[in-house]
């Protein structure tokens, strides 16, 4: 599991950033577009939840299988399709929506996006259980990615400044269809709701 550096920020009350908020209400409204979901999320501090999980158990002296050793890691998300995502919080209230035992590490965009990467995931899923969430994929999460490890000359001709907006759209980033309602839908590529986690 990739390790993602906690920023100094001591008088964090865990709220989700305002103009960050601001801009997914609108982006959900209709009345913004997903750019200035990533305007946005430049300056903003983000969650992402570590979680313990069990390394080792054993058998006790009346049959029952219990906890030996345990490590907190970050986790990822399996959606429909197979493919893997990072969950990242707006705020310690949008991040206890979907796991409240989850401990919220502070961080910021780029390291999120840094760390997909690191861990062959093919997107950051913003705020999976809500209130709005956004879903960071492509050639905008290699650009970000590239931001935090500052290797930038390694992006291709296809990624630039004015193609950083070029983020999923709200059926994109938002779908939520029951698993057995997914069998009769197209083949078009997209995270859905409910999660499972990873094995």
């Amino acid at each position: 599991m990739p390790s993602i550096p906690q920023p100094l920020v001591p008088d964090d009350d865990g709220s989700a950033d305002a103009a960050l908020a601001s801009a997914l209400a609108a982006f959900s409204s209709g009345t913004a577009d997903a750019g200035a979901v990533v305007a946005a999320l430049s300056g903003a501090r983000l969650l992402v939840p570590v979680v313990a999980l069990l390394t080792s158990s054993e058998v006790g002296e009346h049959g029952l299988r219990q906890e030996k050793e345990s490590e907190m890691a970050l986790p990822k998300l399996v959606g429909k399709d197979g493919r893997e995502a990072v969950p990242a919080f707006t705020g310690a209230e949008s991040l206890r929506l979907w796991r409240p035992d989850a401990r919220p590490i502070q961080t910021t965009v780029p390291l999120v996006c840094q760390a997909a990467v690191h861990e062959e995931a093919a997107a950051v899923v913003l705020d999976v259980a809500g209130p709005v969430p956004f879903v960071i994929e492509g050639a905008v999460l290699r650009a970000l990615a590239a931001v935090a490890s500052g290797d930038v000359g390694g992006l291709g001709p296809e990624v630039t400044v004015a193609r950083m907006a070029d983020v999923p759209s709200a059926p994109e980033a938002a779908g939520a269809q029951e698993p057995a309602r997914a069998a009769g839908t197209s083949g078009r590529r997209r995270f859905g709701l409910p999660w499972r986690r990873r094995a």
